[in-house]
């Protein structure tokens, strides 16, 4: 496993981690706060499958 595949597979799971919070949430503000802490989690995501994607370039 590549540093950028347990990287993205980091992010999965504490998307699911965050899932479950928001889902279990018992108030408002807990609610916008890992919701919040989601969009956050799927652009870090979004960046790290984007960076997987392209080659990899000589150092």
């Amino acid at each position: 496993m590549t540093a950028a595949q347990f990287l993205i597979r980091a992010s999965e799971k504490i998307l699911g981690h965050y899932q479950f919070l928001l889902d279990t949430a018992k108030s408002e503000h807990e609610r916008e706060t890992y919701a919040k802490r989601i969009e956050q989690e799927r652009r870090i995501l979004d960046r790290l499958l984007a960076e997987s994607d392209q080659p990899a370039r000589a150092a």
